[in-house]
């Protein structure tokens, strides 16, 4: 007869199981971000070259587009690595090693979508596009 058979622990098997649970959730969410990069990284390659073929755009242009397309997939795929991050830790073992480590990656992952931002955009996140001249008086 084993411990489960016997029913003596149901708490303990039900916080195995939700656990259990959460792990495969948060194994699903990265798998998620992992599709993401993939297919843009197929779509994007394909519409370059297409675009290559028929001569749409200026070889400047489809470079450009092709990095902003594969930039937007690798910021979206961060965020969503960094909620499957989120969850992992907080909801199977919030201690605080595992808190210290989840800060660590959410902050590499920041500095690397700001970087990500600045290839993109050509400026800091928090910085306007075309900033404006200051006017300034003759007099």
């Amino acid at each position: 007869m084993t411990l489960s058979m016997l029913n003596l622990f149901p708490a303990a098997e039900a916080s195995f199981e939700m656990k259990h649970w959460i792990e495969i959730i948060s194994l699903g969410i990265e798998m998620i971000a992992v599709i993401i990069i993939v297919f843009a990284v197929l779509y994007g390659t394909l519409q370059f070259v297409f675009q290559t073929l028929q001569k749409q755009l200026v070889a400047r242009e489809r470079y450009r587009q092709y990095k902003h397309r594969l930039g937007r997939a690798l910021l979206l795929s961060l965020e969503i690595l960094v909620a499957a991050d989120v969850i992992r830790t907080v909801a199977l073992d919030p201690s605080l090693a595992n808190v210290s480590v989840l800060g660590l990656l959410v902050l590499i992952r920041t500095f690397l979508s700001w970087s990500l931002v600045v290839e993109i955009e050509g400026h800091w996140p928090w910085r306007p596009k075309n900033p404006e001249p200051e006017e300034t008086n003759p007099g």
